[in-house]
């Protein structure tokens, strides 16, 4: 098994990358505001390798979702959080989709009550050339 270091594929970190990151990591803070009624206090997106992206967000608890954890209620609050994320794919795909210019094969969402709501988002790609069905249009199937 080769890594993509191993392939030398790295996504190289141009002045577009780093503006397709940082429109990536805004549409993510729009779409927690949109969802949950609150944004993250930080958000940054990254390349891991050739063919995934990254946003972690940081902070991301309304105060509702913090009195759970007060309560000790973390893994209601995970299940919630997950469900609203999945009921959600294609409008967390689709900017992914139009910034990085290629469609989304798989999408991953998780958050960690115990970290202050630290979420991380991630969207695994398809290759440039492909031509098949994204995540998004998946949705449902």
């Amino acid at each position: 098994m080769e890594t993509d270091e191993q392939q030398g594929q790295r996504q190289p970190a141009t002045q577009e990358t780093v503006s397709v990151q940082m429109q990536i990591s805004n549409e993510m803070v729009r779409l927690y505001k949109e969802q949950f009624g609150r944004g993250p206090t930080r958000a940054r997106t990254s390349w891991a390798g050739s063919d995934v992206i990254v946003t972690v967000l940081e902070d991301t608890l309304t105060p509702a979702e913090r009195n759970l954890v007060r309560l000790g209620e973390h893994q209601r609050l995970r299940d919630l959080r997950i469900f609203f994320q999945y009921a959600s794919v294609k409008e967390f795909c689709e900017p992914v989709e139009r910034l990085s210019g290629r469609k989304v094969k798989a999408f991953h969402s998780s958050i960690d009550t115990e970290a202050h709501g630290m979420a991380v988002e991630v969207f695994v790609l398809h290759p440039e050339d492909y031509d098949g069905p994204s995540r998004a249009e998946l949705d449902g199937a």
